[in-house]
């Protein structure tokens, strides 16, 4: 924490009057260094003040652990290991909400159970030992499993085949996920956008908990086997068992052109069919929406129970509150790209009639695909708003 600390010190030191760019830069760079040094402090106030909320009368939260492991160092220890052990958490439940409370959770149990800490050098195995446990705690509680959408009254879903439901799926934002190639440390797998893929987190959710376990463990994270069982205190028979059945019900559960872990780096096509789709919606173009989409293209928006198979469909259903002429029009759109799970997405945002500032409405989690007449739109997951922050999107324009 004092290296953070006197990096604050040389960072605040140099501002001043300075061209825009420069002192933008500056000051970008301590804002991140403070934002930093706040969550170590959040995270030793948290964790110590709710481990003194349980202890005994007369016991000290601060008592001499076996390693000597301080509030200090421990407070740098979770800010080291916080964002892996967040993706952790996010893969074993697919929600960003848990995620962010099982992050907590894992922080908490570390401190209580300090003093079985064997030093920073298995830090990381300890970690995600607690991290794994307070997740699989978690699915047990809720005991959830993907369901089919059933079709709902009046409405046209098209002609294909419900998709499955995950009602608790949410989107997991870029900026929170460095690329693997800009860092060299063994642990920048365990981050790697390549395994966020939402098609990929969707198949998760299909497996029973233990298996899951394994498998993010294993594949995702890329522990050895030996390492697996140590975090599940199990053998490693067990998790060479859980990972034979967890491969192919995950496999079955990818599209048709999927079927590894392999990673879809977003490519200049997509860029320009994501400017090109943000702007049909902006000006309300139905047949340039169309355009963009593949013949079978499938719309889901988790939790809600809408769900749309083929571009018909799709167009039918936001004609209803996108045409000025409908009576059920919603309002004028603009929209701003993201990134979201390594894929391209869109922010969207609705100016309702009679008012002038647009509302953050829907973020817009697209997968593409290529059939030979270049990339199109196979899949849109829209989620509501209320993780505009996250992205560091604005609620309102």
């Amino acid at each position: 924490m004092q290296g953070l600390i006197d990096d604050i010190g040389r960072q605040a030191g140099l501002l001043a009057p300075q061209p825009a760019a420069a002192l933008y830069s500056t000051v970008t760079e301590l804002s991140e260094s403070v934002a930093q040094l706040r969550r170590v402090a959040r995270t030793v106030r948290d964790t110590t003040q709710d481990a003194g909320d349980s202890a005994a009368p007369g016991d000290s939260v601060t008592a001499t652990p076996v390693t000597q492991l301080t509030e200090t160092e421990f407070g740098a220890l979770s800010e080291q290991y916080r964002r892996e052990i967040q993706v952790h958490c996010y893969r074993m439940t697919g929600s960003y909400d848990e995620a962010e409370d099982l992050v907590q959770e894992t922080f908490l149990r570390a401190w209580r159970a300090r003093d079985g800490f064997q030093g920073r050098a298995s830090a990381r195995t300890w970690l995600y030992r607690i991290a794994t446990n307070a997740s699989l705690d978690l699915l047990r509680r809720t005991a959830r499993r993907p369901q089919r959408y059933e079709p709902l009254p009046g409405m046209n879903h098209g002609h294909g085949e419900p998709p499955t439901r995950i009602t608790w799926l949410q989107p997991y934002p870029d900026d929170e996920t460095p690329l693997t190639e800009e860092h060299e440390q063994p642990e920048s797998a365990a981050v790697s956008r390549e395994t966020l893929e939402l098609v990929l987190l969707a198949a998760i959710q299909h497996l029973p908990p233990r298996q899951r376990a394994a498998l993010v463990l294993r594949d995702a994270l890329g522990l050895t086997a030996a390492e697996t069982a140590e975090a599940l205190e199990t053998s490693v028979a067990s998790v060479n068992s859980a990972l034979q059945r967890a491969r192919p019900t995950l496999r079955a559960h990818l599209p048709r052109e999927r079927s590894d872990w392999r990673a879809t780096v977003p490519t200049e096509g997509q860029q320009a069919v994501l400017d090109r789709y943000m702007a049909a919606v902006g000006r309300l173009d139905f047949a340039a929406m169309a355009e963009l989409l593949t013949e079978d293209v499938t719309l889901t928006m988790p939790p809600n129970p809408f769900w749309f198979v083929g571009r018909d469909a799709i167009i039918d259903f936001v004609r209803v509150s996108l045409d000025p002429a409908s009576p059920m029009f919603l309002g004028h759109w603009r929209s701003l790209p993201t990134r979201a799970n390594g894929q391209q997405a869109a922010a969207h945002y609705v100016r309702r009639p009679g008012t002038s500032v647009y509302r953050a409405q829907v973020l817009d989690v697209l997968r593409f695909t290529d059939q030979g007449h270049g990339d199109r739109i196979a899949e849109i997951t829209s989620f509501e708003p209320h993780l505009f922050p996250a992205f560091g999107l604005p609620l309102r324009l």
